[in-house]
């Protein structure tokens, strides 16, 4: 399977990276869409790589990058999609630790709506928790699955806005209460007013729950 190409970022410290971020952009951008958060943290990890990746496939409009076409949005053909894109995300991680010779739990996952979505799909089912899933505006996809396929139980940041017109509120609400049923920490964070986006607010949550995870 190819391996996800990336843009990187850090660590501030200039020394060697202690800890690895994965930021995984949404549907139609790519890698330099949530680069800038890098900067933005440093302070809460200084020795902290951040990795942003490019979705594997083209986005179906010929412009950005995609986990999973969106054609269909039945809840079938989602979980279908986000399964087929697991593997990447999965091995990017993977490679990342072994080439900076990190232990296996010494990375964090950040997503912004599909990204998101993915996310918190595949850093819920790792052997080796991430130190925090942190994830804005997305969703939890094929959350009856965690019954059996829970592999670990790692904190998780959620951050939406309540005036979000492309993935509604509502879904990171359901994520929240499906999480807390499964046994696993949950910070909700819903922000009045806020559209599809990220905003100074989510930056702090984002950089607070980093630096609590990673301290």
């Amino acid at each position: 399977m190819p391996t996800l190409e990336a843009i990187h970022w850090g660590p501030a410290s200039k020394a060697k990276p202690r800890q690895l971020v994965i930021l995984c952009h949404g549907l139609g951008a790519d890698a330099f869409d949530l680069i800038d958060l890098a900067p933005a943290w440093q302070h809460a990890c200084p020795d902290t790589l951040f990795a942003s990746v490019h979705a594997p496939f083209s986005h179906d409009s010929g412009f950005g990058r995609q986990w999973w076409s969106v054609a269909d949005r039945s809840p079938d053909v989602v979980e279908a999609g986000v399964r087929t894109a697991a593997p990447y995300l999965h091995g990017f991680i993977d490679a990342e630790l072994a080439r900076l010779d990190l232990p296996p739990d010494a990375y964090a996952i950040m997503g912004f709506s599909q990204g998101a979505m993915m996310s918190l799909f595949t850093g819920l089912r790792r052997p080796a928790a991430p130190r925090a899933i942190l994830g804005f505006s997305g969703a939890l996809v094929a959350p009856d699955s965690l019954a059996t396929e829970l592999a670990n139980r790692a904190p998780v940041l959620l951050v939406h806005g309540e005036a979000d017109e492309a993935v509604p509120v509502s879904r990171s609400q359901d994520a929240e209460a499906a999480l807390t049923a499964a046994a696993v920490p949950v910070d909700a964070h819903y922000i009045p007013r806020l559209g599809h986006g990220i905003d100074d607010n989510g930056i702090s949550l984002g950089a607070l729950a980093l630096q609590k995870e990673f301290s």
